[in-house]
């Protein structure tokens, strides 16, 4: 066999090594990068319908975010502003009340199964009543964002700023369930900084700290 043969064949098998190690690190992520993480819920929460179809502003639920340099978890009551009244889809409470005018009957509650388990976690009733052995319990929410220790990151300065969710959290009325969209490094916020600093916030100029004690103490 000729050199030039055993050169195109080593030619060959060398670029689809190297096509099968790019696939293979174009998804690798420094340590620490949960970009994308997407972990289920205990209860299954739609950002989409909430936020996207029903145009829920945010801060409604996550008013801490106002007050406090962490955004939190809605407390319960703010659910139950809405779903005291509102337990299942609409399409599935006219299909009951259909049904129930057709057999002749009061139309049943309808719940749905992810509302059942909000609503058991709280001391309810499938129907939203309270139940006469209430015990409540904490929904064991897993936190899709997660900085390290030794990051200090406040939501107060930043809303007070003008700077959109969407920003950091990406189009969140468009999640059914919620994922890390930025990778939230060091480097992405310092660019964020910095770019702040030049264009402005919903054209407000800006002073964005790129020291380092302001996120590091």
């Amino acid at each position: 066999m000729s050199n030039r043969v055993l050169s195109a064949i080593f030619g060959v098998g060398l670029l689809f090594s190297l096509i099968l190690f790019a696939g293979k690190f174009s998804s690798a992520r420094l340590p620490g990068n949960q970009q994308g993480y997407e972990p289920r819920q205990p209860v299954s929460y739609s950002h989409r319908l909430h936020a996207g179809e029903l145009n829920i502003e945010c801060l409604y639920c996550h008013f801490n975010a106002t007050q406090s340099r962490h955004a939190g978890i809605p407390p319960a009551n703010i659910c139950l502003n809405c779903h005291s009244q509102v337990r299942a889809a609409f399409g599935a409470v006219r299909q009951e009340d259909e049904l129930a005018e057709a057999e002749d009957r009061k139309p049943r509650v309808v719940t749905s199964t992810e509302l059942a388990k909000f609503y058991g976690a709280i001391g309810l009733r499938p129907d939203g009543e309270i139940r006469a052995d209430s015990i409540t319990q904490s929904i064991s929410w897993v936190r899709v964002h997660n900085l390290p220790d030794f990051v200090y990151f406040d939501h107060r300065a930043h809303v007070a700023a003008g700077v959109v969710c969407q920003t950091c959290h990406g189009p969140v009325e468009t999640m059914e369930r919620m994922r890390q969209f930025a990778s939230l490094s060091m480097g992405w916020c310092v660019n964020c900084h910095r770019e702040a600093n030049e264009k402005g916030v919903e054209g407000r100029r800006v002073n964005a700290s790129i020291d380092c004690s302001t996120c590091h103490y």
